[in-house]
């Protein structure tokens, strides 16, 4: 039986365990990557584990998130994590060079390679066939470490591309549309692997377009073939070298086939507030726009920045809309300015941002109340934008810069013919944004420098065999982390202070759950479905950890916060009987014992002392799972 794409490279990477979907595995990590907003936290749990130089072949340490500095938080930040990536072996990717899965694509991504980061959209990297994983940051510093990253191996899904994109259709169209196919909780479980004919129509920017979203779906890591499209990308970025084939084998065996024909494609949006909630451009016409933000890591290369100055070239936007170009890198703003097309964006009355995450992530340009915002990003959560009553749509570059020229959600199709634009066979190469370690020798006597808003890790606690705790929260289904660790400007420059942190925890949810927490002393959380989707900021497991959050019962989690949960010492279960789920309500006081002995049996019970209900729970890990929560965590188990 042959292997799928992400099967081979799984094989040749792989440290401990089979592949056999299910059981946990093993791989070596090649690379990482960090962003600011959670690299602070990252590089604290790499310092702990004290080994004195990563031991990956790359390692790259980006500031893309917190880039407005309205005090000292975000500077100091940055200044500590380009003192540790010094000292450490860790290149420094500096503010303005750009975001960090659009510069790892141009300057580092390689076919065939594992990479971990630090961020969720790090899949990214699956446009340019790297086998490539979002993760919290304790992952990540044990794979800086040396360490293996550990996941269940997953099953397979592959997705045929047959025909090609229509003129106004793109990339982001194909995203959207397999997450109609397969919701934010569809790919759960899986590695969806891209292939048949219409992958060679695809460039390489288009393609990790697809990888990123793929984040949205739940899905491990979604990974496209190394052909000749890849080859020419390489060669345009001076990689050549970098440049090997991957394919699948013919007779490779999957879980699920899902046909994709790309010429019946239309101009798609995600509603608000979830991205799988899809609408074509043509039902919601009549929709008003106020605000247009293109960028981030889904749509901010060249080919995107082009095809938007290309449509506003010569026009003005309309008068009712503010319009925001966040380019993803300095390559893509360089050339962009070099060839004129900079101007043409300019010239419509656009705003030019800096090449940073921005918007995306809440770091300035928030809607208006109740504001329509066409976005070309990745996420529209309730909130995500900074305004809370935000109505934020996610669509492709097309949609977006018809949409500020009209004022209206627009079908990009009845604007006539679509506009040619050239790709440049060779990129401008300029690296020297992105600072070198002190080589070995000169590491010694780098100094840490550390900022008053920089605080210690919050301590776990090793199992106890009794959880006797009030219910502090109960939420519904596909809770966000953005539900229980908020982005934007206010909340992200204490991303290194957890304590100062603590006061944001589920503000979305319910304001009073930060101050309940730390008077109940020990408490336990219970949700939905889906519990923890989105970002893999491990914020969403330390700050509760902080709080006093001694377990969590769910229908069901996210992967990956599920695994920072673990890693942070917090005791995940999931219901036995989903409907069992309705027989808590927030404020009881609930009990768990013999949870030592469950670790083996796999089985739980919770009781509910306020009412006497016994509610029957999963308790089912690997066994370094059960090892890590007995120890108290990742942190403490590496160090055993």
């Amino acid at each position: 039986m042959g292997l799928t794409i992400a099967q081979k490279i799984i094989k040749a990477h792989l440290v401990e365990g089979e592949m056999i979907a299910g059981q946990e595995i093993a791989l070596r990590m090649d690379q990482t990557l960090t962003q600011d907003a959670t690299g602070t936290m990252a590089y604290l749990e790499f310092e702990a584990i004290g080994i004195p130089r990563v031991r990956t072949e790359l390692s790259v340490a980006y500031i893309d998130h917190n880039t407005l500095q309205s005090g000292f938080e975000n500077a100091d930040d940055h200044r500590y994590i380009q003192s540790v990536a010094k000292k450490h072996g860790i290149r420094f990717s500096r503010p303005g060079n750009g975001i960090c899965h659009q510069v790892h694509l141009e300057r580092f991504g390689k076919p065939g390679k594992t990479l971990i980061g630090s961020d969720s959209h790090t899949p990214t990297g699956g446009g340019i066939g790297m086998l490539a994983f979002g993760a919290g940051g304790m992952d990540v510093a044990v794979a800086m470490g040396g360490g293996a990253y550990y996941i269940t191996m997953p099953k397979m899904i592959k997705v045929n591309l047959t025909g090609k994109l229509s003129p106004w259709v793109s990339a982001k169209d194909v995203s959207l549309e397999i997450l109609r196919i397969l919701s934010v909780k569809g790919g759960v479980g899986y590695i969806i692997e891209w292939g048949g004919e219409g992958v060679s129509t695809l460039s390489v920017p288009e393609r990790a377009t697809i990888t990123n979203m793929g984040t949205e779906l739940g899905a491990t890591t979604s990974i496209f073939p190394s052909d000749e499209v890849t080859r020419a990308f390489l060669a345009a970025q001076g990689r050549e070298e970098d440049y090997i084939a991957l394919s699948s084998d013919p007779d490779a065996v999957y879980d699920r086939v899902i046909d994709i024909n790309l010429s019946e494609l239309e101009p798609l949006l995600a509603c608000p507030h979830s991205p799988d909630n899809i609408k074509s451009a043509r039902e919601l016409s009549h929709i008003k726009v106020d605000q247009v933000c293109i960028g981030s890591c889904t749509n901010s290369s060249l080919r995107d920045m082009l095809r938007v100055a290309a449509i506003l070239k010569g026009k003005k936007i309309d008068d009712s809309v503010s319009l925001s170009v966040s380019p993803g890198s300095k390559q893509v703003l360089t050339m962009l300015a070099d060839c004129g097309a900079l101007s043409d964006i300019i010239a419509s009355g656009a705003r030019v941002l800096e090449c940073a995450c921005g918007p995306c992530i809440g770091m300035g340009f928030s809607p208006n109340s109740a504001g329509v915002s066409l976005r070309t990003f990745n996420r529209n959560f309730e909130g995500r934008s900074g305004t809370r009553d935000g109505q934020v749509y996610l669509v492709s570059p097309e949609v977006a810069a018809v949409a500020a020229l009209t004022g209206y959600i627009t079908d990009p199709r009845t604007m006539g013919d679509y506009p040619e634009i050239t790709m440049p066979e060779e990129f401008l190469i300029n690296d020297t944004a992105v600072l070198l370690p002190a080589d070995e020798a000169e590491a010694v006597d780098v100094e840490i420098l550390r900022g008053p808003n920089i605080k210690p890790l919050p301590d776990a606690y090793p199992l106890t065999d009794t959880i006797k705790a009030p219910l502090t929260l109960k939420v519904g289904d596909n809770i966000t982390t953005d539900h229980i660790m908020p982005a934007g400007a206010k909340i992200l420059p204490y991303r290194s202070n957890i304590p100062y942190l603590s006061k944001f925890c589920f503000a979305v949810c319910d304001e009073s759950f930060s101050e309940r927490a730390k008077a109940a002393g020990n408490s336990i959380i219970v949700g939905g479905v889906n519990y923890g989707q989105g970002s893999s900021r491990e914020h969403a497991a330390l700050v509760p950890l902080y709080l006093g959050v001694r377990a969590v019962v769910a229908k069901s989690f996210a992967r990956i916060h599920v695994a920072n949960l673990i890693n942070a010492g917090i005791l995940p279960l999931t219901f036995a009987n989903p409907e069992d789920y309705d027989k808590v309500t927030q404020g009881d006081e609930l009990e768990m014992t013999g949870l030592i002995e469950a670790l083996d049996t796999g089985k739980a019970t919770l009781k509910n002392l306020t009412s006497g209900v016994e509610i029957a729970l999963v308790c089912q890990f690997s066994q370094r799972q059960k090892d890590m929560l007995l120890a108290g965590g990742l942190l403490k188990y590496t160090a055993k």
